[in-house]
C-alpha cells in the first residue's frame, strides 16, 4: 500500500499543496498534521509509522517534512528498511536500501539539517542586529501612529468609545490599552 505524509509547522500554514501532490502520486492513505518538525512525537506521523509493513511505500513531498535532523532521518529510514518499507521523497526520488541509496540519503539529510540550521542562525543574527537599534520593537508594527491614538483619546472627552471608534476606526480595546499605558507611564 502507498501511504503519504504531509506536514506544516504552524496552524497558519496550508497543507493543500502537499496533499494535492501526494494524491497525484496515487497515495491510498494520507496522514497530515500541523505540527512542528522539531518535535519527534508528531502524533499522525507516529501513527503512520506504526501502520507501515513490508511492501508498503511511504511518500513525502520533501525531506524536511519527514525529519528535521540527520540522526532522526537515518533512524527512521533504517527502521523502515528493516521492515521492508520503501521510502519515496518526491524531490529526491525513491530511496533504495543499497549502499549508494543509503549514502545519498545520508548526504541529503545532512544538507537538509544544515540548511535549517543556517536559516535559524541567520534569523537569530538578524534579530540581534535589529535589537541594537534604538527604535526596535519586536512583533507586529503598530497599526496607528501615536498622533492618531492621542487624537482618539482626546475625542473621548466629548464622545463615547463607540462614537470615537466610528469616527477614527480605532477600536475601544486599543483606546483602553493606550489609556492604561499613559496612566502607567505617569
Amino acid at each position: 500500500m502507498k501511504y503519504g505524509y504531509a506536514r506544516v509547522s504552524t496552524v497558519g500554514q496550508d497543507l493543500q499543496m502537499q496533499l494535492n501532490t501526494l494524491k497525484s502520486e496515487s497515495c491510498e492513505k494520507i496522514y497530515s498534521e500541523k505540527f512542528t518538525g522539531t518535535k519527534v512525537n508528531r502524533p499522525q506521523f507516529q501513527e503512520l509509522l506504526s501502520k507501515l509493513k513490508g511492501g508498503d511505500t511511504l511518500v513525502v513531498s520533501k525531506l524536511d517534512r519527514f525529519a528535521r535532523s540527520t540522526s532522526e532521518a537515518l533512524t527512521i529510514v533504517k527502521d523502515l528498511f528493516h521492515r521492508d518499507v520503501k521510502v519515496h521523497v518526491l524531490n529526491m526520488g525513491l530511496i533504495e536500501n543499497t549502499p549508494t541509496g543509503r549514502l545519498i540519503f545520508t548526504i541529503m539529510s545532512g544538507l537538509a539539517e544544515f540548511e535549517r540550521d543556517l536559516i535559524v542562525e541567520r534569523t537569530q543574527e538578524g534579530k540581534a542586529i535589529a535589537r541594537q537599534r534604538e527604535d526596535f520593537r519586536e512583533g507586529r508594527p503598530a497599526k496607528y501612529t501615536r498622533k492618531q491614538i492621542d487624537h482618539a483619546l482626546s475625542l473621548l472627552g466629548e464622545y463615547s468609545y463607540k462614537q470615537v471608534q466610528d469616527l477614527t476606526g480605532i477600536s475601544k480595546s486599543t483606546m483602553i490599552r493606550a489609556k492604561r499605558k499613559i496612566g502607567a507611564d505617569q
